[in-house]
Parts: C-alpha cells; structure tokens; sequence
C-alpha cells in the first residue's frame, strides 16, 4: 500500500522487517503452544526491492529447536500483479525466539527433526549460528564450537 513504500515507491524495509517478525512468532508460537518473544534478529538480506502494489507472500517455519530458543527462517516471496508473470524469492530473515512462561521465565519446548534436504542444512545452519552466538556472547570458549571447528578445520573432526 502507498503508506507503506518509500521514496523509491517501494515497501519499507522496516515495515517488511516488523512483518517478518510477527510471522516468524507465529511460526514459533504454532511449535511450542507457548507465548514467545523475540530474541534475536540474526540476519536480514534485503535481495530485492519490492515495489508498490506487488503481493507478498511471508513463509516462517523452525527449523530448529533448542532447550527454549528457537531458530525461525522467513522466506519472502513477492508476485508482480501481472498475469503470468511467477513469485520471486526477494528476502530472507532468520530470528531467533525464546518460548516463556506467564512470568515471562524461559521453558522448555519440544525438538525438531528435520525431514527434506532442506530442512537438515538449515537445522545443522542453525547449530552453527547458535555457537558463533554464544562465543561472541562470551557464554562459549571457540575450543568448545564443534560445529564451527569442523566447518573450518574438517580434517581435525575426522581423528
């Protein structure tokens, strides 16, 4: 809609990002059956532009689950208005949310077993983040990062 374009005449990215964000609590929220907040938002790539008047299709989905976070990918989808004319991956996000009780403590959810070949890169994707997260947290010493150390050093993980 016009109050949601910029100079550009195309869709603010704040708008999309605010969009993204309640799609991906709702992906979470259909996971644990539990209220969850955002964590964290671990990237944003704006690929596309997406201009005035064009339909936009947000997909949220977990892909993985750890003791009360969760790892959330939204995939953004536009489709120009015209007839024939195929839908077009323009954004993606990956956020991070923490399921939480009435008091607003973290809880525990259930797990996530990945099934499509999609599925497993973005679930092991996922561990990957989590460890490069909590290094530069200072909650993990780098030595600890196994996922990371076999991204990096692969013939260290074989021994």
């Amino acid at each position: 809609m016009p109050n949601d374009t910029n100079a550009m005449n195309n869709l603010f990215g704040g708008q999309l990002l605010s969009w993204m964000d309640r799609c991906c609590a709702i992906a979470a929220h259909r996971h644990c059956k539990r209220q969850v907040v955002t964590s964290t938002i671990n990237n944003v790539s704006f690929k596309n532009p997406i201009p005035h008047g064009a339909i936009v299709t947000i997909e949220a989905k977990v892909v993985r689950a750890f003791t009360s976070s969760m790892e959330v990918i939204a995939d953004v989808y536009l489709e120009e208005r015209r007839e024939g004319q195929p839908r077009v991956k323009a954004n993606e996000g990956i956020f991070t949310f923490v399921a939480v009780d009435q008091l607003g403590n973290p809880i525990d959810i259930p797990a996530i077993t990945p099934e499509t070949e999609l599925e497993k890169l973005r679930y092991d994707a996922a561990l990957r983040r989590r460890q490069l997260a909590l290094i530069i947290a200072g909650k993990m010493q780098p030595s600890e990062a196994t996922e990371l150390k076999a991204l990096f050093y692969p013939e260290e993980s074989v021994q």
